[in-house]
């Protein structure tokens, strides 16, 4: 089993020390230990694509700070924020250990939309982990809009049991949020958790959350709109492999191979 905590939560707009505290008190009131707890895309500022002198060095203070959580709850924390690094910023979701180390994935594909791509450097390389024989791939919000990124490989041995997504995704586009993550469980036969926030920015972008849950035929476990919530709940391996093991999809599936621009 693995358990996981997601926090759907609103965000105080570009203030750091406000989001650290909120999060703080948040992790701090789970009962229940978890394996993983996620928080959204730019938990710590907001999706504040024209403010990148908030972006911190990875030796920062919401990096210490994420780092010192993991420790004291012994559970990996996992989010996204702005990271400046070699003269570049950075979407940058960290998983941070229990034991203080570190992973890092930038996010891949920039949302032009909102002149992400010319302010932040994309990213390149996916990230998948491993938690207690499972395998999870992280990725942040807009990456969701582009299934070949996340799709597993071809073959009998899929490449991870677990998508994630943290994002801030607005309510207006509500639909293709829930839609796509349910596309992208049945297809990669794999759970698939999206952790969004609610509330409004300082732009005046609502966000409604629909957070969710969803195993590998697409069906939602769980699906929580418009308030803030800590939900903590736990994966079974075997529902996993029974799935995979029934409908061996996956093994139809095309060889390809990912060429960056």
């Amino acid at each position: 089993m693995l358990t996981i905590t997601l926090i759907q939560s609103t965000l105080h707009w570009e203030n750091v020390d406000a989001n650290l505290n909120m999060f703080q008190e948040k992790i701090e009131s789970i009962t229940k230990h978890s394996h993983i707890i996620i928080l959204p895309e730019m938990f710590n500022t907001g999706f504040s694509t024209q403010s990148t002198h908030l972006a911190e060095t990875m030796d920062g203070k919401t990096v210490e700070w994420m780092k010192k959580m993991a420790i004291k709850v012994k559970s990996i924390i996992t989010g996204s924020l702005m990271i400046k690094e070699e003269g570049h910023v950075y979407n940058r979701l960290l998983w941070v250990l229990p034991n203080g180390e570190h992973y890092q994935y930038d996010k891949r594909h920039l949302f032009s939309y909102a002149d992400e791509d010319e302010q932040f450097t994309a990213g390149t390389k996916r990230l998948i982990a491993s938690v207690n024989g499972w395998r999870l791939n992280l990725q942040i919000c807009y990456d969701l809009r582009f299934p070949v990124w996340a799709r597993q490989t071809y073959g009998v041995h899929p490449e991870y049991d677990i998508l994630v997504y943290v994002a801030n995704w607005p309510d207006k586009r509500k639909h293709a949020w829930k839609s796509l993550l349910v596309a992208r469980a049945i297809e990669n036969q794999c759970f698939v958790i999206g952790v969004n926030r609610v509330g409004k920015d300082g732009e005046g972008h609502e966000y409604g959350g629909h957070s969710m849950v969803i195993d590998p035929l697409g069906e939602v476990e769980y699906h929580k709109a418009e308030r803030e919530d800590i939900h903590t709940f736990s994966l079974d391996k075997a529902e996993l492999n029974h799935i995979r093991n029934r409908f061996p999809f996956l093994q139809d599936g095309d060889n390809f191979t990912l060429r960056h621009k």
